[in-house]
């Protein structure tokens, strides 16, 4: 039934702000806007992440970080912590080894949206396949 995301979407009460931190953080502009909402193809396959402006979200879903995390695959976890950090993220949860091959760690956006980031082996295996 579930064969792989197809968005992550975000909310920000500055949709501007947000705009400009995630084209900062990922180092392309969105590949899609309207009023309301931006979105941009991120990694090897072409995820969306989707930004909505705060005032269209479910009540409650911006009164602080919550819900489930959404791991992003990086080949260094440090070196995108650090950077996340420099653009004004501040720390969720900190670098936890998972087991062999898994290591992850989460931040707050400047936004309040918890962004996940991981070291997974067995997505670079599944790539190279």
């Amino acid at each position: 039934m579930l064969r792989g995301f197809a968005t992550i979407s975000f909310h920000a009460a500055d949709l501007e702000a947000a705009k400009a931190w995630y084209t900062e953080l990922l180092g392309l502009e969105p590949y899609y806007q309207v009023p309301g909402y931006i979105e941009f193809r991120v990694g090897d396959y072409q995820h969306e992440l989707g930004i909505i402006d705060a005032r269209y979200a479910p009540a409650g879903a911006t009164d602080g970080p919550t819900g489930s995390i959404t791991y992003w695959h990086v080949d260094d976890l440090r070196a995108a912590l650090d950077r996340l950090f420099a653009l004004g993220a501040k720390e969720h949860q900190p670098i936890r080894q998972h087991g062999e091959g898994f290591v992850t760690a989460s931040v707050v956006d400047p936004f309040g949206n918890v962004l996940g980031v991981m070291f997974n082996q067995h997505y670079l295996d599944v790539l190279a396949k």
